[in-house]
């Protein structure tokens, strides 16, 4: 994506489910634990460069002892900054105690982080402060071990407010009314309750509070807490938990919005943002990893029973077919034939726009995250071009020469890497106006592959937001090779709408389809009808959010996706640009039968999977008329 936008975040949790000093006999190491969370952790590096966090739990500490650890980071590379501070605490601890450290038994009892039930984030920040406080995992803390609750999450809520709310009519004093908190609190509140439920019940059986501590613990029902805790959320998230005495937990939405996976055998649990990290990580087979189900919950007892258990009844699945575009790594099996189709998808219209003129055409991809959709459109071509030559042999004579046959032959797409991207440019950490800049400096071409003046430049990008890079940088770069014609090629369809549920576009103005919309509006003289629209979209935010509808889809209903398409070309061509320049975008349904089992699609089609959605999407559109540049939610 040329555009930079901030996206989803990564969440993983490790469970050792034997003894620490099994791991150290079997693989040399107590800690089994930490290095795996560390590994999955690096390999979701691409989720979150914002800052990450770890904490752990040890089972079964004596009081008086530490059983709850945390640090958080927001240093360029906070996960090895975290990771290096826990080794750190190993080494000294050898160096000092070189006969002691030699069993796991000592290392638990005497070095952090040591522990069996381990938490990972990498955050993304998508709205607010980037400050280490801002990093997840966040704690609630209470002297009963039961009480204790660590959270961290892949989550956006659109109705924070109304969950705020709530907590004030439950009796607490919230300080903040951030997402991350009202979750933690709201769990918080029903975990409290729960343990007064069961001290209560069990204070009939004995007086001594030790004991009822202790089966506090072990029956602590967790799906319940979460049921109620979750009632009222509307987003998309992955919930991940854990609680003091050892239980944990990973709750995926109803939609299935958010991704989750995990993997157990007699040793381990893991769950992960992303498949492919798992099997790598934990060196298994792609069958073995398992996706969480919507609406339901991954419970781990601190004793080790397992359940996947339905918290909120499931909805129809509508998982983000961003993560398939471009955010989840492109190693996963399915995601990889996903952006191969993608890209095959849009073989025709290229042809259509070079007027099906190979041999006068070089191909090519920006970023790099766009190379395997870019696979799938040379095969697409690759295909043609093998039927024609076909078509074109059958068309000789039968004393055709070799030289005639091998002209034909050698027709074939010119694919070639045309947009080199210098890695040591960090463009994603600095301001707007900055960053056009270091765009020039960070992207280049290869020069000498294009025919000045004849030859066409089809560039595959995966995905264009703003339009904004591609307006004041790329477009100006490809220019240089001196084209006939620059066409660039989105693999997702064209982004019309707010998301709420994870990614950071939240403001309608930085979508150039909408913008190219609303301009084709006012070229045909129907300013009238947006201020229609403006006004039924305040209307519509007076009612409660399940009855409210999506009114900015009136917005595009007068266009076909071409018009659109073309005044986006004529609203992003710099001025001075000497080629001619065609912009193509993926279609709706071409995402779908690219991506079937991954019908998120709303940021395309307006079409939210919660109520929440249409009222982001409402209160957007009211903030773009009001000239506010603030988030929706």
């Amino acid at each position: 994506m040329s555009d930079i936008i901030h996206h989803e975040c990564g969440v993983a949790l490790v469970r050792l489910l034997k003894p620490l000093d099994y791991y150290k006999t079997k693989y040399g190491s107590a800690r089994y634990g930490l290095h795996k969370l560390y590994q999955i952790m690096e390999k979701m590096v691409n989720r979150g460069q914002d800052g990450a966090g770890v904490a752990t739990i040890k089972l079964d500490m004596e009081p008086g002892t530490t059983y709850l650890d945390r640090m958080r980071s927001i240093k360029p590379k906070a996960t090895q900054d975290i990771f290096t501070h826990i080794n750190n605490n190993f080494v000294e601890a050898q160096k000092n105690f070189p006969n002691a450290y030699q069993t796991a038994a000592w290392q638990k009892n005497n070095i952090p982080f040591l522990g069996e039930v381990l938490l990972g984030h990498l955050r993304y920040g998508t709205f607010g402060k980037n400050g280490v406080g801002s990093c997840h995992p966040f704690k609630r803390q209470n002297n009963w071990m039961s009480r204790n609750l660590v959270v961290a999450g892949n989550f956006n809520l659109t109705n924070v407010d109304e969950l705020f709310g709530h907590l004030v009519e439950l009796g607490q004093h919230p300080v903040q009314k951030a997402d991350t908190v009202t979750v933690m609190e709201k769990i918080g509140h029903f975990l409290d309750k729960e343990n007064d439920r069961l001290f209560k019940k069990f204070k009939e059986e004995t007086d001594k509070n030790y004991e009822i501590s202790k089966l506090i613990q072990a029956n602590i029902d967790v799906a319940s807490i979460l049921k109620e805790s979750s009632k009222k959320w509307d987003g998309g998230y992955v919930m991940a938990g854990m609680m003091g005495h050892g239980d944990a937990f990973v709750l995926r939405d109803p939609n299935g919005i958010r991704p989750a996976y995990f993997f157990k055998d007699e040793e381990i649990i893991v769950v992960a943002s992303e498949r492919p990290v798992i099997q790598t990580v934990l060196n298994v087979p792609f069958e073995s990893v398992q996706e969480v189900k919507p609406g339901h919950a991954l419970i781990i007892k601190k004793n080790g029973q397992f359940s996947e258990e339905e918290i909120i009844e499931p909805q129809k699945k509508l998982s983000c077919s961003f993560e398939r575009i471009y955010f989840s790594r492109g190693n996963d099996r399915d995601i990889y034939s996903e952006r191969v189709a993608l890209g095959r998808n849009l073989t025709e219209h290229v042809l259509k726009s070079i007027n099906y003129d190979l041999e006068h055409t070089v191909f090519g991809f920006i970023p790099n995250t766009a190379e395997v959709a870019f696979r799938g459109l040379v095969e697409g071509l690759h295909d043609y071009s093998n039927k024609w030559k076909a078509a074109e042999i059958k068309k000789l004579k039968t004393n055709a020469s070799e030289a005639d046959i091998e002209k034909i032959l050698n027709i074939r797409p010119r694919v070639h890497k045309v947009v080199i991207k210098e890695a040591k440019q960090r463009t994603f950490i600095t301001d707007d106006e900055s960053r056009d800049t270091l765009v020039n400096l960070a992207y280049d071409v290869t020069y000498g592959i294009v025919e000045k003046g004849v030859d066409n430049l089809v560039v595959l990008d995966d995905s264009i937001v703003r339009g904004t890079t591609l307006k004041q940088s790329i477009l100006k770069i490809l220019d240089r090779l001196q084209p006939k014609k620059i066409i660039v090629v989105s693999s997702a369809p064209q982004i019309r709408y707010p998301d709420c549920y994870g990614i950071d576009m939240a403001v309608l103005k930085k979508f150039v389809a909408f913008e190219a919309a609303v301009a084709l509006l006012r070229d045909k003289g129907k300013e009238k009808f947006i201020q229609e629209v403006y006004e039924k979209a305040k209307k519509e935010l007076e009612k409660p959010k399940e009855e409210q509808e999506n009114v900015v889809k009136a917005i595009f209903e007068s266009f076909s996706d071409d018009e659109v398409s073309k005044k986006i070309s004529s609203m992003i061509k710099p001025k001075d640009l000497n080629a001619d320049f065609e912009l193509i975008y993926q279609t709706i349904e071409g995402l779908h039968r690219a991506c079937p089992e991954n019908l998120g699609d709303w940021y395309f089609s307006g079409n939210y999977p919660t109520p929440g959605g249409n009222k982001v999407s409402n209160k957007a559109f009211v903030n773009y008329m009001e000239g506010k540049n603030t988030r929706a939610y």
